[in-house]
C-alpha cells in the first residue's frame, strides 16, 4: 500500500505487476529458495506466515479495490483539473472580450473627439476669416469714408452751351471735380454715389461692399467692377487708380460681378 500511494501517479501504475513466484503470498518456498547464502534459508521460510487460500483472496481483493479507488480518485482529480482549465479558458476569453470592446469603445471616442476638434478649428478659421474681412471693411471705410458717406453731394451739371463768336477760340476740355458713379447689382437693384474724381476706384468698390443688401454675420463674396461700355474687366492694379485717369468722369455706369476666388 505505500508503494501504491507513491507511485500513483506512475504512467505504467495500471499495468500488471509480475512478480516472481518466490514472492507470491502463500506459496510454500522451494528448498532452493530455502537455502541462503548463510544457511538461513529454513529459518526464513518459518518466519514467513502461510496463508490460507480465504485469506489470499480477501487480500487480492483488498489490493484491487485499493487500485481501483486510486483510479477512481486519479480519474476525478482530472476531471477537475480539466472542468478548472475549461474555467480558466472561459474567463480569459471573457476578459479578451471585455478588452476587445474597451479598446474599439476608445478608438470610437478619440474618433469623436477629433472630429470635433477638426469642427472647432474649422469654426474657428472661418470666424478669423470673417473678422479678417471685417477688419479690412473697417479699414476702407475709415481710409474712403469721407467721400463715400457723403450722399448729399450734389450731382455733377454740365455746363451751358458757350455762345460762339467768329473771333472766339475752341472750348477746352473742363476738369471736373466729381463723377457721378452708377452701380448695378446681380440681383437687379442699384446705388448710385457722387465720388471726387482723384479717388480710387477702390473707395467705389468698398461702398458697393458696404451697401449691396447682403446680411450682416454672412460671408460676402469679394466683388469684381465691369464697365459697361467699352467692356472692361477692372483689375486689382485699377483699384489703386483715379476714377478720373480711368474714364470714369464726370459720369459712368458699373456693373458687379461676384469674383471668383484665386
Amino acid at each position: 500500500m505505500d508503494w501504491l500511494m507513491e507511485h500513483e501517479d506512475d504512467p505504467d501504475v495500471d499495468e500488471p505487476l509480475e512478480t516472481p513466484l518466490s514472492h507470491v503470498l502463500g506459496r510454500e518456498p522451494t528448498p532452493s529458495e530455502q537455502v541462503g547464502p548463510e544457511g538461513s534459508g529454513s529459518a526464513a521460510g518459518e518466519s514467513r506466515p502461510i496463508l490460507t487460500e480465504e485469506e489470499r483472496q480477501e487480500q487480492t481483493k483488498r489490493m484491487l479495490e485499493l487500485v481501483a479507488q486510486k483510479q477512481r480518485e486519479r480519474e476525478e482529480r482530472e476531471e477537475r483539473e480539466a472542468l478548472e482549465r475549461e474555467k480558466q479558458r472561459r474567463r480569459q476569453g471573457q476578459e479578451l472580450s471585455v478588452a476587445r470592446q474597451k479598446l474599439q469603445e476608445d478608438e470610437m471616442r478619440r474618433a469623436a473627439e477629433e472630429r470635433r476638434r477638426e469642427k472647432a478649428e474649422e469654426l474657428a478659421a472661418r470666424q478669423r476669416v470673417r473678422e479678417k474681412i471685417e477688419r479690412d471693411k473697417a479699414e476702407r471705410a475709415k481710409k474712403y469714408g469721407g467721400s463715400v458717406g457723403s450722399r448729399s453731394s450734389p450731382p455733377a451739371t454740365d455746363p451751358g452751351p458757350v455762345p460762339s463768336s467768329p473771333s472766339q477760340e475752341p472750348p477746352t476740355k473742363r476738369e471736373y471735380d466729381q463723377c457721378r458713379i452708377q452701380v448695378r447689382l446681380p440681383d437687379g437693384t442699384s446705388l448710385t454715389q457722387t465720388f471726387r474724381a482723384r479717388e480710387q476706384l477702390a473707395a467705389v468698390r468698398l461702398y458697393v461692399e458696404l451697401h449691396r443688401g447682403e446680411e450682416p454675420g454672412q460671408d460676402q463674396d469679394p466683388v469684381q467692377l465691369l464697365s459697361g461700355f467699352p467692356r472692361r474687366a477692372f483689375s486689382e492694379a485699377d483699384m489703386e487708380r483715379p476714377l478720373q485717369e480711368l474714364g470714369l468722369v464726370p459720369s459712368a455706369v458699373l456693373i458687379v460681378a461676384k469674383k471668383c476666388p484665386s
